[in-house]
């Protein structure tokens, strides 16, 4: 279960590094998601289908569009989530 905002990162890296193939170590609370992780909306989209799969909650793709680090992710999760 995801219940705090911990969780929520370690699942968002565990995604992050089979999706995308990246570094661990690189998905940190303030990485941008495209400035430094290479992000495009197309990868936003498979990480959020992701979510939606791993989390078994229904995800709005606009809760998201706002997000512009790692951080505003897991906060969009924990929104989501509680």
């Amino acid at each position: 279960m995801m219940n705090t905002r911990e969780d929520i990162l370690a699942a968002i890296k565990t995604i992050m590094v089979e999706l995308f193939e990246l570094d661990a170590d690189d998905i940190t609370l303030s990485a941008r998601l495209y400035e430094d992780l290479d992000f495009d909306s197309i990868d936003a989209i498979d990480m959020i289908v992701r979510l939606k799969e791993t989390t078994g909650k229904p995800v709005k793709p606009e809760d998201f569009k706002t997000a512009r680090t790692i951080g505003d992710v897991v906060d969009a999760v924990y929104r989501m989530l509680h």
